[in-house]
């Protein structure tokens, strides 16, 4: 049996790796020149960076086992330190009351602390109506909190006001994107629970996180494949099935039959490539789903440290980064000795002016920013790089749920189709997600082969064996 995986991030590689262990057949087309998705990391010279940083952390016992047996020794445990630049003040992060208090100073902390008593009241007398993200927070912490903490760094994220994002984003969150639980978790405490987002270390390749997928690769082409540069352009179904892809590789097209797939590439553009077409409700419903844009800026410097953190979160709606990180505090192998480099992430959509800048305006840009925070001086710049990421983020506009719901429904008739991944289902995974994601999807393909080899062979599924 042959499968046919679409998108090398880590929910395809992970589903691949499985499916090959079972002595599957297995291909992997990835569009891109590398695989690893967004947790792919890129080498300028001798320094390396992830996109936006990736660290690895899991609760569950299965996810955290591949992981081992994959990486071996390259894992290390690292340290997780973390600050908000508000203004000219940092603020730990996650927060701890006493010094967010005094960077508030008292007469806002106190302004804050009874807006979320009275939000916690008035809650209780009567249950909100819970719409937009504005209304998530506002009624859990009150508006004086959302306005300093929530607002602006979830308005810069994600390129639309408050009112305009759906609250069950919360439920989905993907680390570095969201302060409400850090918040209800560390200031207030109300919950008395352990956020595992926000766990105190974390694992890491020394190499960097793109390390995990080029483990995943080389594992699955021991006897297998993993195509990059390749991009899909066309799916053929018919009764109820996947038939075939074709793909562009080379300049030349090439058509792939298979008895399974997996995709993984973004769920909008799955169902563009159906044929015959998806049906126009269907079309209608993936047009109105959106994805939030990359760029990253790294700068590299001749100095050893700048910070000892792993994130900076920066709300300031003048400066045109939202985080950046140095990615020598995960590793100390991501630069040359003596030398170090700081990463910024500036969220944005395709087509606007942060997406079309030339590299040489985004790094002056970045560069002159970092320089007026304090963090460098223009004479220890050696060198920058600008990667733009698209799709790095579903965009979870109020209403969008009707058109998911809507394209997965009519997805889920296809017999021969496993959808996973972040993107590949517009939900937020961080990494442990996206790799179980992947195993799930896996083992639903080996489970259904199972059943129909036992169906041929007359032997009888007992009830409630389905997955």
């Amino acid at each position: 049996m042959t499968t046919c995986i679409l998108g090398g991030g880590l929910a395809g590689l992970s589903a691949g790796l499985v499916l090959a262990r079972a002595g599957q057949s297995v291909l992997v087309v990835e569009g891109d020149s590398a695989v690893g998705g967004l947790a792919r990391t890129v080498a300028r010279g001798a320094f390396r960076f992830d996109l936006g940083g990736h660290r690895f952390f899991t609760t569950d016992r299965r996810i955290e086992a591949f992981l081992r047996e994959l990486m071996g020794e390259e894992l290390a445990r690292v340290a997780r330190r973390s600050k908000i630049l508000l203004g000219d003040t940092y603020f730990d992060y996650p927060l701890r009351p006493s010094k967010a208090i005094r960077g508030l100073g008292v007469a806002a902390a106190a302004r804050m602390l009874s807006g979320y008593a009275i939000a916690r009241l008035k809650s209780r007398v009567r249950d909100p109506r819970m719409i937009s993200l504005e209304d998530w927070v506002v009624s859990r912490f009150g508006r004086s909190l959302f306005r300093a903490f929530f607002k602006g760094y979830s308005e810069k994220v994600w390129g639309i006001d408050c009112r305009r994002i759906s609250a069950e984003w919360v439920e989905q969150r993907i680390q570095g994107l969201s302060l409400g639980a850090v918040i209800r978790n560390a200031l207030f405490a109300s919950s008395g629970k352990t956020v595992a987002t926000l766990a105190g270390e974390f694992l890491y390749p020394a190499l960097g996180i793109g390390r995990i997928a080029d483990r995943l690769q080389e594992e699955i082409e021991r006897d297998n494949r993993v195509r990059t540069g390749v991009r899909v352009e066309r799916l053929a179904h018919r009764d109820g099935r996947i038939q075939s892809l074709t793909a562009i590789e080379g300049g030349r097209a090439r058509v792939v039959e298979a008895e399974e797939f997996v995709s993984t590439i973004p769920l909008t553009s799955l169902v563009e490539m159906l044929q015959p077409g998806a049906p126009a409700d269907v079309r209608a419903a993936a047009s109105r789903l959106r994805y939030r844009d990359l760029v990253v800026v790294a700068v590299m410097l001749d100095r050893p440290r700048v910070t000892d953190q792993t994130w900076i979160y920066v709300p300031d709606p003048e400066v045109p980064f939202g985080r950046l990180h140095e990615p020598t505090n995960w590793s100390e192998r991501m630069a040359p000795p003596g030398q170090t480099l700081l990463v910024t992430e500036h969220f944005c959509c395709r087509g606007d002016a942060t997406w079309r800048a030339r590299d040489e305006d985004l790094a002056e840009r970045t560069v002159a920013h970092l320089a007026r925070l304090g963090f460098i001086s223009r004479r220890e710049v050696i060198a920058s790089a600008v990667v733009r990421v698209p799709r790095a983020y579903p965009l979870f506009e109020v209403g969008y749920r009707e058109h998911h719901e809507r394209i997965c429904a009519y997805l889920g008739r296809f017999r021969n189709l496993e959808i996973a991944g972040r993107g590949g289902t517009f939900k937020y995974l961080n990494m442990d997600h996206a790799i179980a994601a992947g195993i799930d999807a896996a083992e639903r393909i080996l489970g259904r082969q199972g059943r129909e080899r036992r169906e041929d062979r007359g032997t009888p599924v007992l009830a409630g064996t389905a997955r």
